[in-house]
């Protein structure tokens, strides 16, 4: 079971010599097999909570915990295990250009520490999974933008982690492959794999129905289970 719990975290960065926060005082706790939407404008501080989340990284205040382990304190082989933990969709596209996505996908297998032939064999099922058998040859510019998603999400759970972090997943998607997506991430929430899903999404919100975070400028306004887009009590 993986849980991730944030306590009074604080994250801030420095720009033009003056501290900004992108987080402030979140405490927050995650648990297994939950599917979490969190929402907020541009600038709320989504994409800096997922990644303070899956240990990319880390508060200046505060501790982010992995099953009870302060994540910023892990080091080693502990810290490559907690990091296997996660399976991570960023907005900004992670597959190399001129490679293919085979070879994209080999090497997520390689770093979570897969032989090639197991690599091999997972990444024919990461590509099962999301609907794009047989594509392992072509090129990421070969694909449409929403291919392109369904193989950064190939990539994310090529080792079947605890929790996927999916920061804008379904961005600039047209209706039915956001429904085919949001139907995929359903059936791994279904079988224990936890869902964080940063989204702007709102009518797909309302429809799901899990619960919601809404952050504004740093804060938590609002942590409603079953929750529509908006929700803040």
């Amino acid at each position: 079971m993986a849980e991730i719990r944030l306590e009074h975290v604080s994250k801030r960065y420095i720009e033009e010599k003056r501290a900004n926060y992108a987080l402030q005082d979140v405490s927050l706790t995650v648990e297994q097999g939950e599917f979490v939407f969190l929402i907020g404008s541009s600038g709320a501080g989504k994409s800096t909570l997922l990644k303070l989340m899956g240990g990319e990284i880390v508060p200046e205040e505060g501790t982010v915990c992995l099953n009870g382990a302060n994540m910023a304190r892990l080091i080693g082989p502990w810290r490559v295990r907690a990091a296997r933990t996660f399976g991570v969709v960023s907005q900004q596209g992670l597959l190399i250009r001129k490679r293919t996505v085979g070879e994209n996908l080999m090497l997520a297998a390689s770093a979570a520490g897969m032989m090639r032939r197991k690599g091999r064999e997972a990444v024919k099922k990461a590509l099962g999974i999301v609907g794009l058998p047989g594509v392992e040859a072509c090129y990421p510019a070969e694909l449409s933008i929403g291919e392109s998603r369904r193989v950064e999400l190939a990539r994310a759970v090529i080792n079947s982690p605890s929790i996927l972090l999916l920061d804008e997943l379904t961005a600039n998607l047209d209706d039915d492959v956001i429904w085919d997506l949001l139907h995929l991430l359903t059936e791994l929430n279904t079988h224990g794999t936890t869902i964080v899903m940063a989204t702007h999404a709102s009518q797909y919100v309302n429809i799901l129905r899990r619960r919601v975070i809404t952050l504004v400028d740093g804060k938590v306004a609002g942590d409603v289970k079953n929750g529509k887009y908006g929700d803040l009590r």
